[in-house]
Order: C-alpha cells, then sequence, then structure tokens
C-alpha cells in the first residue's frame, strides 16, 4: 500500500526535480508510516470505543493497514511529505525565512486541514475483511458531539 507516489507531488509542484532531488520514494515511505500513526492515534481509539460498547464488532484490537483504503489518504500523503520531508531540504532555515519555509507552513496547514477533512467524512475501512467497504462500514468519526 503506498498513499503517494512522484507524480502526486509533481500535481502540486511541477518544478520539483527542478531542485536536485530526483526520487522521493523514501519519504512517501516514511509519510505512510506517519499517516497510520496518526490514524493509530486520533481515529482507531474511537473505533475500538465504539467496538466495546457493541456498535461495531472489530476482530483485532490492533489496526490492519491493509484494510484502509490508501487513495482516500493521496492528499493528506502529498501535503504531508512536502511540508515535512521535502521541503525541508531544500529550505535554507534563514532567519527572515525562504520560499520553502513559507511553502513548508503552507502545506503542513493544508496537511492538518485534509486529515481532519478524512476523519469527518468517515475512513474507509474493511472491518469484515470482505474487500469491499460497505456504508456501514463508513462511518464519520464525529458526529458534532463533544469527542473525549
Amino acid at each position: 500500500m503506498m498513499m503517494s507516489n512522484d507524480a502526486d507531488l509533481l500535481e502540486y509542484l511541477p518544478d520539483l526535480y527542478d531542485y536536485g532531488i530526483q526520487d522521493f520514494s523514501s519519504y512517501h515511505a516514511k509519510t505512510e508510516q506517519d499517516i497510520l500513526r496518526e490514524l493509530r492515534i486520533r481515529w482507531w481509539p474511537t473505533v475500538s470505543y465504539r467496538a466495546v460498547h457493541d456498535i461495531r464488532i472489530v476482530s483485532s484490537p490492533e489496526m490492519n493497514p491493509l484494510l484502509l483504503e490508501d487513495t482516500q489518504f493521496t492528499r493528506s500523503a502529498v501535503f504531508h511529505c512536502l511540508s515535512f520531508y521535502v521541503l525541508p531540504q531544500l529550505n535554507k532555515f534563514e532567519p527572515d525565512g525562504d520560499r520553502f519555509g513559507e511553502m513548508m507552513t503552507y502545506y503542513r496547514e493544508r496537511y492538518k486541514e485534509e486529515f481532519d477533512l478524512v476523519l469527518r467524512d468517515g475512513v474507509l475501512y474493511d472491518f469484515d475483511g470482505d474487500s469491499t467497504i460497505t456504508s456501514a462500514e463508513r462511518e464519520p468519526q464525529y458526529f458534532l458531539r463533544l469527542q473525549r
């Protein structure tokens, strides 16, 4: 499962290869691990909590990344990869800032917004493992209620 690739990055920064780095595959792998970690922290505990209260049966206490619909996270992965891995390689970290520093900030905010939208829309996870995701399996995390 790969949430993003170099072609996805080039959709947002077409001149990315002009800066000397030609392969970002290791950054995509790191990004995927970061997104999976954030899902385990922010989304999976709410699923497990609902399962305990007989709302949904979860067969495993651990989230299985293979049951996620990885294309749902492509945009989040692109924003994350750019802001946390690609652009820091290009940034000079000058006190006055530079173009890449501003882009890092912009894409970090976009990542947070996009990830929250995915959670609010409902994470596509194949709970029963039948290779299809039904509408019952696509339940949003938030129902405009206070989450504790």
